[in-house]
């Protein structure tokens, strides 16, 4: 992928850094010579410019980048980059940090962020997910279809732990993606069997209901199979 991080700092760099290592091209941009630390990330290419400003988005080639990441320490930025690669552009894929979680709320479509990354709220799933044992942790959103990554973790007295993966009546839009199990990742089929301490990722639909989820999480299933 081509890709167009605007924000050169500790966080940007990081980023550019590791996209590098998996084979994409990376263009830096930034406002601040002082964040011109090309030695640090040689293999990118690196911009000295502002972008917020159309000039410089044209001059870097926005439209032919894969993704624009808004990288930058300031929220209104980070939407005004977003918002001018999305509709300006047409770059199929905006991720933009969120710096302060209170203004998270307007990381959405309309300012043209398909993806928000809000580094307290990621901790925070962490931490639940670290100590939440049998309820459902939100790991993450997708800002675009509004979709979850849930996750929950079977306690030893869960009703489900012994089903099979076929017995247990999902929810609609909710489906079972991966069960995590100690050191192995298991891509569930109907015949599996879930574990005590099980780690159980979900993707659910905004439509989705999570309470419903929760229900089905401790009832103790049917013998019989759902049917297809």
């Amino acid at each position: 992928m081509k890709v167009l991080i605007a924000g050169a700092g500790s966080v940007g760099r990081s980023i550019a850094r590791d996209l590098l290592s998996h084979g994409h091209e990376v263009l830096l941009m930034d406002n601040t010579p002082a964040a011109m630390r090309v030695a640090q990330v040689a293999e990118a290419d690196w911009m000295l410019a502002d972008a917020c400003e159309m000039s410089a988005l044209r001059e870097a080639g926005t439209e032919e980048m894969d993704v624009v990441v808004a990288a930058t320490g300031d929220d209104k930025s980070n939407l005004v980059v977003s918002f001018l690669a999305k509709t300006e552009f047409g770059v199929p894929r905006t991720v933009a940090r969120v710096n302060n979680p209170r203004n998270e709320w307007m990381y959405d479509a309309q300012w043209g962020v398909d993806v928000a990354v809000s580094t307290p709220r990621i901790m925070t799933a962490m931490v639940e997910e670290a100590v939440a044992v049998g309820d459902l942790v939100k790991v993450f959103t997708f800002h675009q279809s509004g979709a979850s990554i849930i996750e929950v973790t079977l306690p030893p007295d869960s009703p489900i732990v012994g089903a099979t993966v076929r017995q247990i009546p999902w929810p609609p839009e909710t489906v079972l993606s991966c069960i995590v199990r100690t050191d192995r990742t298991i891509a569930p089929s109907p015949a599996d069997t879930l574990e005590a301490h099980d780690e159980l990722l979900f993707i659910m639909s905004a439509e989705a209901d999570p309470e419903a989820l929760d229900a089905v999480l401790r009832s103790a299933p049917s013998a019989t199979p759902p049917t297809e």
